[in-house]
């Protein structure tokens, strides 16, 4: 069945089904939840099983009848979607009412419309005011999702007409089943699902080898007794750049690289305290406990902690270039200046 594919969201999908099952199913919902853990396939599922022309129980999609293979293609003409366009921080107003235009419409097959904004944590003012007009009253027969990285980011007026729907990074065990489920080989799936933070889509992104080789070079570069910025930077917006004009896609591999970055203090900081680290080569574990002894425990643990910041600041949408730069600044203070308070 089509709901099948999706791994480790059966309280979203148990208690949408007891709203529909009771007639009481909302006409906006809010999925907020990481990125990559499943949303949007998710509510691709919803439409799927809303509109499926054979449903084999409630809130459920046969995935064979034409409905449901238009919805897997894109092409049902009920279902509208809206997102930010490569290259462009913001949700268009122009976008923005389009997308309303076509859910202003009666359906073409049924009784239903779906609309998915599929990047809602960028809205404008502008352009979430010219949604709100359709999120205050929905077409007959609509059902709006919008997909956020983080209900608490959106504004007061577009979430106090939503429900919000939860949706947590997944478990290890339905990580690996996803990335089983991509032909991911099985001698990188360990790694990959450590590395994963809950976000099968984040692990396929790193399951890549021009991934791995910019891996070595930021990480030997940061640890070197010296780093050279300018190197740094360079080659780390290289590889941003590298994902297209699509700026979820950048700030997937700036997230990415933050994330090496972290695993490269930690196990620095497990070193500096004489824990075991296991898989490191005899290279590299020397490497990062010189890096341990330049810097010291307290060093290591701030560094941290500005980390975290700057992958916040990475969900946030925060300019990436800015957030490059001061990550790169930590590494590159003298090793013995002490972190600045707050």
């Amino acid at each position: 069945m089509a709901w099948d594919r999706v791994r480790g969201h059966d309280a979203p999908l148990k208690s949408l089904r007891a709203a529909f099952e009771a007639g009481r199913l909302g006409q906006a919902y809010l999925f907020a939840g990481p990125d990559g853990v499943g949303k949007r396939l998710f509510a691709k599922e919803l439409a799927k099983a809303l509109l499926c022309d054979r449903p084999p129980g409630p809130l459920t999609a046969c995935d064979s009848c034409p409905a449901c293979a238009q919805v897997e293609a894109g092409t049902h003409p009920d279902v509208f979607a809206v997102r930010t366009p490569p290259g462009k921080h913001d949700l268009p107003i122009e976008d923005v009412r389009e997308f309303c235009a076509r859910m202003a419409m009666k359906p073409t097959r049924g009784g239903r419309k779906v609309g998915v904004v599929e990047t809602a944590d960028d809205f404008n003012a502008s352009s979430a005011n010219a949604f709100l007009k359709t999120l205050e009253e929905p077409p007959p027969g609509s059902l709006l999702v919008l997909l956020a990285a983080d209900a608490d980011r959106q504004l007061p007026t577009i979430l106090s007409r939503c429900q919000v729907v939860r949706f947590a990074p997944l478990g290890p065990a339905d990580v690996r089943s996803v990335l089983a489920d991509n032909g991911v080989e099985a001698d990188r799936l360990d790694r990959l699902v450590r590395l994963a933070d809950g976000s099968p889509a984040r692990a396929l992104a790193l399951n890549d080898d021009a991934v791995w080789t910019v891996r070595q070079k930021l990480v030997d570069g940061v640890t070197a007794a010296r780093p050279n910025f300018a190197a740094l930077a360079r080659a780390w917006q290289e590889f941003t750049d590298g994902a297209g004009k699509d700026t979820a896609a950048q700030r997937v591999r700036v997230s990415l690289v933050v994330g090496f970055l972290v695993e490269a203090v930690r196990q620095a900081l497990r070193l500096s305290v004489g824990a075991d680290v296991p898989g490191l080569d005899a290279g590299e574990a020397a490497r990062l406990r010189a890096f341990a002894d330049r810097l010291g425990p307290d060093r290591l643990a701030d560094l941290l902690d500005r980390l975290a910041e700057a992958d916040a600041h990475v969900d946030r949408r925060a300019q990436l270039v800015l957030i490059v730069e001061s990550v790169l600044e930590q590494f590159t203070k003298p090793a013995g200046l002490a972190p600045a308070a707050g």
